[in-house]
């Protein structure tokens, strides 16, 4: 049997400390939670314990608010990369699974680095070091994750494709540019996970990843969708608007070589379309009004400044017209 490093020893001695806190304090949910983010660095939370954390969101907001503060503390007071990397897998069940009570206990200041480990280190060993960027990643991740949540509506992976396209084609165009921003910031951060080398065969980023890789499916889905809605009212996009859209169409080509999902190449058939639709409208800004390179009669003319004066110029779907 292989003997305990000294390391190992204390981590072990934590756990049952903290259990024992636990046990005094709350019930079996509290102990299965300090269970699923314990020190190993080498294995994921169970499916046992998991649930056994979802399951206090399916009785009273006390409970589930409990529950969340401990997590919560647990994740902003540890040191230990395992224990930090296993409490945002927790927090990330929670987004995917969680019931509406639990949902809303999830912290959220509404900027960045909310979560505040953008500058965690582990240096206790090179595992733990390799670990450390994995935490930093992996909790921006979990950010931009609630962040585009919010922004959208409806926690991604939710909502079935047709209810987002009944929803965005409600959207006014600026809406629709902003959810599209936030969930493309999602799959920019994915493009960005760490190097494996120091990693490889570690079950708990295995756990990670196909966490992660579920999210990114969802994500595109959801960007399909806004693109797919982009298409149909190209037309009444102004030129700040076009040229916004621009800007976010090629930022998500360029995560096409970072983030492969075979099965989205609509997407990506999509957007190039979408790209060419918009090279062949000929917009120009001149001293700050947009115009065509058609004829227009001095009617025409006024009545296009009289719409533009009006945000009910942007039609929210041309499918409503």
């Amino acid at each position: 049997m292989r003997k305990l490093k000294l390391k190992e020893v204390i981590g072990i001695m934590k756990d049952k400390a903290s259990q024992g806190k636990a046990a005094i304090l709350s019930k079996r949910a509290t102990l299965s939670l300090l269970r699923a983010t314990g020190h190993d660095s080498f294995t994921p939370p169970t499916r046992k314990d998991l649930s056994t954390l979802l399951a206090s969101g399916d009785g009273s907001r006390s409970t589930a608010a409990a529950a969340m503060e401990l997590l919560m503390d647990r994740l902003q007071t540890t040191q230990n990369s395992a224990v930090a990397l296993k409490c945002l897998v927790a927090v990330h069940h929670v987004i995917k699974h969680g019931s509406f009570i639990l949902r809303d206990q999830l912290p959220y200041s509404g900027g960045r680095n909310h979560l505040n480990l953008s500058k965690f280190r582990d240096r206790s060993s090179p595992v733990s070091w390799g670990l450390s960027a994995w935490v930093r990643w992996y909790a921006r991740h979990v950010e931009q994750l609630l962040w585009a949540s919010r922004t959208v509506g409806f926690f991604l992976n939710t909502a079935p494709e047709s209810s987002s396209e009944v929803k965005v084609s409600g959207l006014a165009n600026g809406e629709l540019l902003r959810e599209t921003e936030a969930l493309l910031a999602v799959v920019e951060g994915i493009g960005e996970i760490p190097d494996h080398v120091s990693t490889e065969g570690n079950k708990l980023v295995a756990e990670i990843e196909s966490l992660v890789e579920e999210d990114v499916v969802a994500v595109l889905s959801e960007v399909f969708v806004r693109v797919n809605e982009f298409r149909e009212r190209l037309g009444c996009l102004c030129f700040g608007e076009v040229v916004e859209l621009v800007y976010v169409m090629n930022r998500l080509e360029k995560c096409k070589e970072r983030v492969v999902v075979v099965e989205k190449q609509r997407l990506w058939d999509s957007v190039r379309e979408l790209k060419e639709k918009v090279k062949k409208m000929e917009v120009y800004r001149e001293e700050q009004k947009t115009v065509t390179t058609h004829r227009t009669t001095k009617s025409d003319r006024f009545d296009l400044k009289f719409l533009k004066s009006l945000d009910l110029v942007r039609f929210p779907s041309t499918r409503l017209l």
